[in-house]
């Protein structure tokens, strides 16, 4: 699949007009998954159009941004793959479309099981490993959590990644620090 390894890999989620943070699941000899929640507009979107691409992107300041805000339509293109035409970040590094299939449901989730249909490197450089980037991300995953339910022990976890973020991230993780505690009231 080689934009996706085994285990998590966070992207930005595209759905018909919608972003969002998402964690897809790869497991050695299964095909890629999705847990989304009911309710979500991403949930909303896949069950009713069946597909998602998953957007691979540099810019850290995306995931919380379009963790608690709307995508304008401007930040979207079009691409038609796989026989359908699918929405994909202007921005992203690289990017794959997936045909999402609702293989199981519960009383609150969908769980998706995703068919790549195809893929692209929009960047030819590569991103080094940066531990701001990567806190980044662990904040945003609490935080979404963390404005539902003011949990303290989400709040810690935020509070200790974006200090990773203020001793080793550059200028836009800062920024994207600064937005999550915004939003958390921290």
């Amino acid at each position: 699949m080689g934009l996706l390894g085994e285990g998590i890999t966070e992207v930005i989620a595209v759905t018909k007009d919608n972003a969002a943070p998402i964690g897809i699941i790869v497991r050695a000899g299964q095909a890629p998954k999705m847990i989304l929640f009911k309710g979500s507009k991403t949930a909303e979107n896949v069950a009713e159009y069946g597909w998602v691409t998953a957007n691979f992107v540099s810019d850290a300041y995306l995931y919380p941004l379009y963790a608690f805000s709307d995508v304008e339509k401007s930040s979207l293109r079009k691409v038609f793959v796989g026989g359908v035409m699918m929405q994909l970040l202007r921005d992203a590094d690289a990017w794959m479309g997936f045909i999402a299939r609702i293989v199981n449901e519960t009383k609150d989730a969908y769980f998706v099981e995703l068919e790549p249909v195809a893929s692209e490197y929009c960047r030819d450089e590569m991103r080094p490993v940066n531990r701001g980037f990567n806190a980044v991300i662990d904040a945003t995953v609490h935080a979404t959590r963390y404005v539902m339910n003011h949990d303290p022990e989400l709040r810690d976890l935020i509070e200790y990644h974006l200090g990773i973020v203020r001793k080793c991230g550059g200028a836009r993780d800062l920024e994207a620090a600064a937005l999550i505690r915004k939003v958390c009231g921290l």
